[in-house]
């Protein structure tokens, strides 16, 4: 599933849907609509390779739920049939547009990740001890990223990239499929072509950063970013920069409450922890929502994010808790 098909047949084979299907049941087998559609497996896929044989494939309806994590997340659900599209689409731009991403890119990538962006947004703090290297931080976030992508123009970047006008059909039908106050806004959190959509979407804004901008210190995950320079004069012009170029072209808002600017050496807020040239810690509001949330089910889960950090004491503090019966 890694490689680039330029056919719609190719893409959309009996052999590929069996292969996203296998891929995407990955951890699932114990859902109960994953079960219901495991239950007549071959009619299910068989059909859905038909309607897509025949361009017949329409996508389903969501089903919508809301999870709280630090903040209200609203999660949209489709039918596992349609996770199964999603799988094949996903894989296919992914690679398709892999080697265009810039590398300081780190969301939803093979060998990136959320750690990744926080070890290279800490590499480049370590340069700020050399006199030439960057001592002010600027740290942005979009407002209501997903929410907010503008599908048609979310369209026309990928209408740009992919040849097939049968593939595009699909794509289109996945885009477009979501759009709870029909405004043509949103990509739902809960789809897997939501994270590579992402990516594509504000790929523009990384490649004005780097060639048009110049800054050699960047890093994205999603729609959070830090860049770092030398003075906070340069990154106040850069800041507002970016802040026009992603309204006029993306149709996105930061807010400016939404961003900040630091001295590199302050300890910055990045992706869960705070991040120091030379300590990583936890943020104090992700120390608080573990202390919260952590039972026997999650706590290795929790052990692992904190192996990333200085943590010693907390971890300590931890198996105290289970040790007294206060973790259950």
């Amino acid at each position: 599933m890694c490689c680039v098909h330029e056919k719609y047949d190719d893409l959309f084979s009996v052999d590929n849907i069996f292969d996203a299907w296998k891929t995407y049941r990955r951890g699932k087998t114990g859902k109960r609509d994953v079960m219901n559609f495991e239950m007549h497996l071959e009619d299910n896929l068989f059909g859905l390779y038909e309607d897509l044989r025949t361009m017949k494939y329409r996508h389903g309806e969501y089903t919508h739920f809301q999870i709280f994590d630090n903040k209200k997340r609203d999660i949209c659900m489709s039918p596992v049939r349609d996770r199964v599209v999603h799988q094949i689409v996903y894989d296919y731009l992914l690679s398709l547009y892999e080697r265009d991403f810039i590398f300081d890119s780190y969301a939803s990538r093979t060998g990136k990740g959320q750690y990744k962006a926080v070890q290279a947004f800490q590499y480049f703090l370590k340069l700020s001890d050399n006199s030439r290297a960057p001592s002010f931080v600027l740290k942005c976030d979009v407002r209501k990223y997903f929410d907010s992508i503008d599908q048609n123009i979310l369209f026309c970047m990928i209408r740009k990239k992919v040849a097939s006008e049968k593939i595009l059909a699909v794509v289109k039908e996945i885009i477009f499929s979501y759009d709870l106050s029909v405004t043509g806004k949103g990509a739902p959190l809960g789809n897997i072509t939501s994270q590579v959509f992402a990516n594509i979407y504000l790929d523009v804004l990384d490649k004005y950063v780097k060639n048009e901008l110049k800054c050699r210190f960047y890093v994205r995950y999603n729609d959070d970013f830090v860049i770092l320079s030398e003075s906070r004069e340069k990154l106040e012009k850069i800041r507002n920069a970016v802040v026009i170029f992603v309204k006029k072209n993306l149709l996105l808002d930061i807010p400016l409450q939404k961003t900040c600017i630091r001295k590199a050496d302050w300890g910055i807020d990045f992706l869960g922890f705070t991040v120091l040239p030379k300590v990583l810690l936890l943020r104090n509001k992700t120390k608080n929502k573990m202390y919260t949330n952590i039972d026997r089910q999650n706590i290795h889960s929790y052990f692992s994010i904190l192996q990333h950090c200085r943590s010693h004491n907390l971890k300590e503090k931890i198996l105290a808790m289970e040790k007294f019966g206060i973790i259950w």
